[in-house]
């Protein structure tokens, strides 16, 4: 399954809003990356992932997000993770990244 990707920056919270919806591969992973910078190029915020339909991600997708994160954390800002797939939080477990990402319920 290809990945979709919804985006939507919050004026009241004032944090970009990204939704997953898929497979976050090798194949999506240069999708996403572009979409990102293309989104904290018009505005950088905080940036809230909801994986709640990310039905799996590889060591090419997780290594594009921390890309990500060490960019936003040069501007203090910030990637969460919300609502990720029991897999999707095991394989940040498995690897140690949940030490690095925020991952939480809403």
């Amino acid at each position: 399954m290809a990945l979709k990707i919804r985006h939507l920056y919050s004026e009241r919270s004032e944090r970009w809003e990204v939704k997953l919806m898929g497979e976050l591969d090798i194949d999506s992973s240069t999708a996403l990356k572009e979409r990102l910078s293309e989104i904290l190029e018009e505005k950088t915020a905080d940036v809230i992932v909801n994986a709640e339909d990310l039905e799996y991600i590889d060591s090419t997708g997780l290594g594009m997000l921390i890309g990500v994160i060490k960019q936003l954390k040069t501007n203090g800002k910030e990637l969460i993770i919300v609502n990720p797939q029991d897999s999707v939080s095991k394989l940040f477990r498995i690897t140690g990244l949940d030490k690095v990402f925020t991952l939480r319920e809403e």
